[in-house]
């Protein structure tokens, strides 16, 4: 139930962010969600795409350096208090949050989020425990096409 993160590190400069893209777009791949964060030397462009293979290897091609890290998508409910609730679990549990960040699309009521963990198998666990929707690829990718 884990998912492929590509991670583009990018220099901190105008152009920086679109060259990717239009390598991807070229090549026909649909970026599903991203977010990007910056350093005062350069720039982290976070990505989900469906082909995580063929896009690292023309990103890399391209002369990009790609991290390849395994990232949980969870269905959160889209309404006040939803994501104090599942952050209750991380802390019961004692789990960090590295990072996270949302798709843009809401199905069901609910909003998908992805989260960066240190150790994603203990958070999967925790949020089997406490009866948590995790989404899978093929799960995601219904979703986003519907």
């Amino acid at each position: 139930m884990k998912l492929k993160q590509l991670s583009v590190f990018l220099e901190n400069k105008p152009g920086a962010l679109s060259a990717p893209c239009r390598v991807l777009a070229q090549a026909g791949i649909n970026l599903l969600t991203l977010c990007l964060a910056d350093t005062h030397q350069f720039g982290i462009l976070r990505l989900i795409v469906r082909d995580w293979e063929k896009a690292r290897r023309l990103l890399e091609d391209a002369g990009w350096t790609v991290k390849l890290t395994e990232v949980v998508v969870v269905a959160v409910p889209d309404q006040p208090g939803g994501l104090a609730n599942l952050l209750e679990v991380f802390e019961r549990t004692g789990i960090n949050v590295e990072y996270m960040y949302a798709f843009t699309v809401r199905t069901d009521h609910r909003g998908l989020l992805v989260f960066r963990f240190q150790d994603p198998d203990t958070a999967l666990a925790a949020l089997q425990t406490a009866q948590v929707q995790v989404v899978d690829a093929e799960d995601l990718f219904r979703r986003l096409e519907a």
